[in-house]
């Protein structure tokens, strides 16, 4: 029972650094020209959203890859 509470932690940590990194790299795109004027609340929330699902989806590739890497070992015993 106490892996799954250290695997919760580690996927909500995992999760949150990759969304921070995803926004930290979204304020590179200049998405201003593609959008309409006087709609600064949707631009915002396009960045939230871009950040969420690109994050989550790095974030779910390492803990996939990470927990292939610990089941791996089980393929030889």
């Amino acid at each position: 029972m106490e892996d799954f509470g250290q695997i919760a932690l580690l996927s909500i940590l995992s999760h949150l650094f990759f969304i921070a990194i995803a926004w930290w790299a979204l304020q590179a795109i200049r998405v201003d020209k593609l959008l309409r004027p006087n709609h600064v609340f949707q631009a915002r929330l396009l960045y939230i959203l871009l950040a969420i699902f690109i994050g989550s989806s790095v974030s779910n590739f390492f803990l996939d890859y990470l927990q292939w890497a610990q089941q791996l070992p089980f393929m030889f015993q």
